[in-house]
């Protein structure tokens, strides 16, 4: 056997590999005088069929998979033993008619795509920023009022008031479209909210499809986007009820309703309480944030040349027909920054020795599972049986689930490293420039 490597570029190559009869031959014989042991062919005892006859009913399905079992080690073998980072899968090329009767020799080719090496140095002269959300009186408020509007009474007034939801009959004036609806006061102009303002049942309300804003059929009205298209003119709405959402009270109801019961008795500490919650949420927001903006840097500080050309070809083949030539040039861009960062943070783990335990990935499980509980109301309770739940969690798509964690902790790990080595600013931010930050 014969493998030899011609790089045509800098991150791409082609391996070919030779076969002659002695690299199979063997292999295929034994084969065959196994499966002439143990065949059952029609006109002969059990075992007995002349081994001529075996190799004329066998003989090409066995050489045909002898040799795919010597490529498919050969090639495995051959390419860890290489120094460059393998990317992708090789690719088989044509190799035109074989003729698997007569052919004694034969030649593979592979198309592979790699990286030679990954170059960063992590010194000051790296330069990120590590955010911090702060809530300010602002949010706390707004939180507040949020709260005290979403648990507070329902009630069905005779006479409709500002920000009131009126349910009724919603009808073109010309044409046949019609459709009952509930339509939220606060999502339109508040000149067209005014002529809903102090209305009763049965009462009918005249507008025009002009006063209704982009976007307003659908957030306000609850239309769909096909229902909405085409409406123009004028219309009327009958009403048929008024409901209104009255302010909760800030009481002892209020916060067990909130927090559960007795777990803040005043409101002060209620506000304290929601103040720390919002804080802590934040923080985790904070926390992903500055991370996704690390590996940006990261990945544009380091020197990692990526076969494009190789790796869009091996996508389109990798997803079997799933996606076209044109899906794979619109998301490669996105696919090569998660590449690179994914060789950069194994590249930074390897050499600095950093890695995940068991014992953390068990851990994390545990925290994300509580939170999720958590979020259900459902906390405590579950707390005894934990380890069932991390146990079916990590052994879940046939143990992705642990990789995927393992790979997150070990990221986490690369990041707080980088951090410590790169030149950071810190920065507090409020909720609002969190999401002008977001939106660019």
């Amino acid at each position: 056997m014969e493998i030899t490597q011609d790089k045509h570029s800098a991150n791409q190559a082609l391996i070919k590999i030779k076969l002659n009869e002695a690299d199979y031959q063997p292999k295929v014989d034994a084969k065959l005088k196994d499966f002439a042991k143990k065949s059952n062919i029609k006109g002969f005892r059990p075992g007995k069929a002349p081994i001529s006859m075996v190799k004329n009913m066998y003989g090409t399905s066995v050489l045909v998979e002898e040799i795919n079992s010597i490529l498919s080690e050969s090639l495995n073998t051959y390419l860890k033993e290489q120094t460059f980072k393998i990317l992708g899968d090789p690719l088989p090329q044509d190799q035109g008619t074989i003729d698997w009767k007569t052919q004694k020799d034969f030649e593979f080719d592979y198309k592979i795509g790699f990286v030679e090496s990954v170059e960063l140095t992590l010194d000051s002269k790296i330069k990120a920023t590590k955010y911090s959300i702060k809530v300010d009186d602002k949010l706390i408020n707004e939180t507040l009022d949020n709260l005290k509007s979403q648990y507070g009474n329902s009630t069905n007034p005779e006479v409709s008031e500002e920000g009131d939801h009126i349910y009724g009959d919603l009808k073109a004036t010309e044409g046949t479209f019609e459709k009952t609806v509930s339509l939220d006061l606060t999502k339109i102009t508040k000149k067209l909210a005014g002529k809903f303002i102090g209305v009763s049942k049965e009462a009918v309300v005249e507008f025009e499809a002009k006063d209704v804003k982009k976007g307003q059929w659908e957030e306000a009205f609850g239309l769909s986007e096909e229902e909405s298209s085409d409406l123009e003119g004028s219309f009327t709405l009958t009403v048929k009820n008024i409901n209104r959402k009255e302010t909760a009270e800030m009481n002892q109801e209020f916060f067990d309703k909130i927090f559960g019961p007795d777990q803040v008795s005043s409101e002060e500490e209620f506000i304290t309480k929601v103040r720390e919650t919002l804080q802590a949420n934040y923080d985790k927001e904070s926390k992903v944030f500055t991370e996704e903006e690390l590996k940006k840097v990261l990945t544009d500080a380091a020197k990692v040349d990526l076969p494009e050309t190789f790796l869009k070809e091996w996508l389109l083949i990798a997803n079997d027909g799933k996606v076209t030539e044109a899906d794979v040039e619109k998301e490669f861009p996105i696919y090569a920054k998660q590449l690179t960062w994914s060789l950069i943070s194994n590249e930074l783990a390897t050499k600095n020795e950093i890695k995940a335990e068991h014992e953390e990935v068990i851990e994390k499980t545990k925290q994300m599972v509580r939170e999720q509980f958590a979020a259900s109301g459902l906390g405590a309770q579950m707390e005894d049986s934990m380890d069932m739940f991390v146990d079916n969690y990590l052994k879940g798509e046939e143990g992705q689930n642990y990789m995927n964690m393992l790979t997150s902790i070990q990221n986490e790990k690369v990041l707080a490293f980088a951090l410590d080595k790169i030149s950071v600013k810190e920065k507090d931010i409020t909720i609002d420039e969190f999401k002008e930050l977001l939106d660019k």
